[in-house]
């Protein structure tokens, strides 16, 4: 039976994201329970990484990263197909961006897109499921599918980074906070690596995981349930327009330097000064997706120049009662 490589490239890029240090366990149930398939894949996919040197195995305990993880090894990369760009992954960042540029109806037929992206039926299958994972497509009752208007609209977007501002900076001022130093240390090794060149040679998805984990992390810590949920189901659909925003990587330092400058704050017990850098970093992150061209991140030249100057949110009482 021949071993998926993509699953194998699916663990690798997320021991890369995690910034994952040799002798870290790798569960296989946690494995295929974030990516999102059965066991068998994972199990397969655990011992092809093994034999790649990758991983090793402890009887009766599973597996364990072997040594740091080198996506631009040539031998690793050639064996799981690391620098060839699956069909699936293809067409779905396809999708999301003729859906991001107004070239896709909002209603399709799968017969349309399985001919648009020039898919096989399982791979047709595999974009639609991802995308229906995220939250940002639908079955239609007995036909076709239905793609969500969620963030392609300017309220819907501006209130999502309103969200955002509100909640994150919040998240770490709660009194039951507390951030575990193996998580603390696994989110700086992330942004070392990437300023260490993974910025260059990091997929979208790495890069998207990457965030998504350094924030889910810091309010994950609140141990606020509600916040935490909240967070989640944001981040599911956030990915549409982090991938869009991602084609310009020149910010990319200046917020690896703002989230060391996050951790290092927490690290030292000023949750206070963390907060308001946390919320000042949304702020700039906002501002700087004004400058990238394109359908939806034009519409953010609507937001008021003061909210943008320095990060206050200094929104007329209608807009607030928005959050």
């Amino acid at each position: 039976m021949s071993t998926d490589t993509s699953i194998a490239a699916q663990v690798v890029a997320y021991i890369h994201a995690q910034g994952l240090a040799p002798g870290s366990h790798l569960p296989a149930q946690a494995m295929a329970d974030h990516l999102k398939v059965s066991r068998s894949p994972v199990n397969d996919a655990l011992a092809l990484l093994h034999s790649q040197g990758v991983l090793r195995r402890e009887k009766n305990r599973g597996y364990f990263l072997a040594k740091a993880v080198d996506v631009n090894n040539r031998k690793l990369a050639k064996a799981l197909g690391l620098h060839a760009p699956d069909a699936v992954s293809a067409a779905y960042f396809r999708v999301a961006e003729d859906l991001l540029q107004g070239n896709l109806p909002n209603a399709c037929s799968e017969a349309l897109l399985k001919t648009r992206y020039d898919l096989t039926t399982a791979q047709l299958q595999a974009v639609l499921s991802r995308i229906a994972q995220e939250g940002w497509a639908h079955k239609k009752p007995g036909y076709g599918w239905e793609f969500s208007t969620m963030l392609t609209t300017p309220d819907s977007l501006l209130q999502s980074y309103r969200l955002r501002i509100a909640l994150e900076p919040a998240a770490l001022l709660e009194p039951d906070f507390y951030l575990d130093p193996q998580v603390l240390q696994s989110c700086r090794a992330a942004e070392l690596h990437l300023l260490a060149g993974g910025i260059e040679t990091d997929t979208p998805d790495q890069l998207h995981n990457r965030g998504v984990r350094f924030h889910e992390s810091l309010v994950e810590a609140s141990g606020n349930p509600f916040f935490i949920d909240t967070i989640k189901r944001l981040n599911r659909v956030r990915r549409l327009l982090s991938y869009r925003s991602m084609q310009d990587r020149q910010r990319y330092p200046e917020h690896c330097q703002q989230h060391l400058r996050i951790l290092d704050l927490l690290e030292k017990g000023r949750n206070a000064e963390a907060s308001e850098a946390l919320r000042k970093h949304l702020t700039s992150t906002l501002k700087n997706l004004q400058k990238i061209r394109g359908t939806v991140f034009d519409l953010l030249g609507s937001l008021p120049a003061d909210f943008m100057a320095d990060g206050r949110q200094d929104t007329p009482p209608q807009e607030r009662e928005g959050l």
